[in-house]
């Protein structure tokens, strides 16, 4: 399928940084000038009966407070699920909806259509209702799995006929307007991004107990959780819904040595009162991503964590999950960026500024979605010449760091100087005191727009306005720095996939008096 060359011609070709991390052993670039994994599984089924037939009598899947299925139960229920799809009619390459909680429902579910054949299409449990029956009409499901239905059983049943290339789910997006687009994703955007996993976190055979706090219908929870660790023979522990005591005692009483979450989670489960008493030197990786991190919560995050070894996600729904990743070693180092591409992804900026080196980040890689599904417009101004424009504005340097600063579309122009939010929302979290920050642009008669910073501070803590931008003064050009503070209790406005929403921000902000 692919043209073979060695690892010398992949680097020749990929414009190498000057630190490389990670294990990039075993690429070849394709006729598709794309780097591929070489010797990995090339469908889901084949990954799952690989960990089953090694792995039968070992935990796959626990759900906190429900049912433990070892990796032959999961694959016994699976095939009964399938079965169950095919006498409701399911056939190869139609698409079956789950509008399902985290659980071992949801699990089964999703591998029970990937064995019918069918294209799993995952639904956002936080959608509203115009956006759920847009996904169910778009994706054109011809059957969704609901809360409250028992899963359809039948005569055990796998469909052998898959293979790599073919659509195996449909992510739909949760943009900040406009309705969601759904990412094709193969069984090899899956297979690699579970490899890609496998080598930013290097857990043994067998080895991992990951707890999955964040919602499975989302690309992190299901495919850099879930998924990995079946692949490893490891155990899935789901949380039913998110609580921080029962996300707490998860982790101890599930031996949890892997957790991947949100800053935020973090940050709530180390200021609980009982947080100080609990043993987790368990845990060996804690991963993070979704948000701005201070270096201050990284700080108490590896001493709150003594044995764990930190790391910073970044990736879409369009990328199958990871496509960058910075590991433990730079956590401190330089925790404005994502870190550097993960193998075999690479990274390159479209029209860069020469000032600034700031320009729209593209991705390519097996990991890359074939486009959005129904939405061929969508997919020729996104998937360009087999590079994914990302919508990220972002800096590559020579040492491979990518630091994203902003979205595309969410710049604020200041009098003609662009002034990336992201970056100055970086900053701002590394003063002490500040939660949540969301900088955007306030109207101005002169200069068109001005930096406005919405802050929510740490519960109890006694922030200053004016020493924040103080303190932003000194790591930011004077342009960049706000002029305009507001803080509010309550936290920021988010939409289904966690975005904020900026413009419900901007529509209701009261910004009183300019501070510089």
């Amino acid at each position: 399928m692919f043209e073979v060359g060695d690892m010398a011609e992949v680097i020749k070709e990929g414009k190498p940084a000057k630190i490389a991390p990670f294990d990039n052993s075993g690429l070849h670039r394709g006729s598709d000038g794309v780097i591929h994994y070489s010797a990995v599984d090339e469908t889901l089924v084949a990954m799952l009966r690989r960990s089953t037939d090694s792995f039968g009598a070992a935990e796959a899947v626990v759900e906190v407070g429900g049912r433990r299925l070892t990796f032959t139960q999961f694959w016994d229920e699976a095939a009964k699920v399938a079965g169950g799809l095919r006498d409701l009619g399911i056939g190869v390459g139609d698409r079956v909806a789950l509008q399902l909680p985290n659980g071992i429902d949801w699990t089964l579910a999703f591998f029970g259509t990937v064995f019918a054949g069918a294209v799993v299409v995952p639904v956002n449990t936080r959608f509203t209702e115009s956006e759920v029956s847009y996904v169910l009409e778009d994706s054109g499901a011809k059957i969704a799995l609901r809360l409250g239905d028992r899963l359809p059983v039948g005569e055990s049943y796998l469909y052998e006929g898959a293979s790599a290339r073919d659509l195996a789910g449909i992510f739909y997006t949760s943009g900040t307007t406009g309705f969601p687009k759904g990412a094709m994703t193969s069984h090899e955007n899956f297979i690699s991004n579970i490899e890609t996993a496998r080598r930013v976190v290097p857990l043994p055979q067998g080895g991992a107990r990951t707890l999955v706090s964040v919602p499975l219908f989302h690309v992190t929870g299901c495919n850099s959780q879930l998924l990995p660790a079946l692949s490893l023979g490891g155990t899935t522990v789901v949380l039913p819904s998110f609580e921080v005591h029962s996300f707490l005692k998860a982790i101890i009483e599930e031996n949890i040595n892997l957790l991947t979450s949100v800053p935020a989670i973090y940050w709530l489960a180390m200021n609980q009162p009982e947080f100080a008493g609990l043993d987790l030197s368990g845990v060996e990786y804690l991963l993070y991503g979704g948000a701005p991190i201070s270096p201050e919560l990284v700080r108490r995050i590896k001493a709150a964590f003594p044995r764990a070894r930190v790391g910073n996600g970044f990736g879409l729904s369009e990328t199958a999950s990871i496509a960058t990743f910075l590991p433990h070693e730079y956590a401190d180092l330089r925790p404005e960026t994502v870190g550097f591409a993960a193998p075999p992804v690479e990274l390159d900026l479209f029209e860069a500024d020469a000032a600034s080196g700031v320009g729209e980040l593209l991705i390519r890689g097996p990991n890359v979605v074939g486009g959005y599904w129904n939405n061929q417009g969508a997919t020729q101004e996104n998937f360009v010449a087999g590079w994914l424009h990302t919508g990220d504005m972002a800096r590559l340097d020579d040492e491979g760091f990518c630091e994203i600063v902003d979205r595309k579309k969410d710049m604020v122009n200041r009098g003609g100087e662009n002034v990336y939010c992201v970056e100055v929302e970086n900053v701002l979290a590394e003063f002490p005191g500040v939660f949540e920050v969301a900088v955007l642009g306030v109207k101005d008669p002169m200069m068109g727009e001005k930096v406005g910073a919405i802050v929510v501070p740490v519960p109890g803590s006694s922030f200053n306005a004016a020493e924040m931008l103080e303190f932003a003064s000194s790591k930011l050009a004077d342009f960049k720095v706000p002029q305009y503070v507001l803080t509010r209790n309550e936290p920021l406005p988010r939409n289904a996939g966690g975005k904020v929403l900026k413009a419900t921000l901007k529509s209701d902000a009261p910004w009183g008096a300019q501070l510089r």
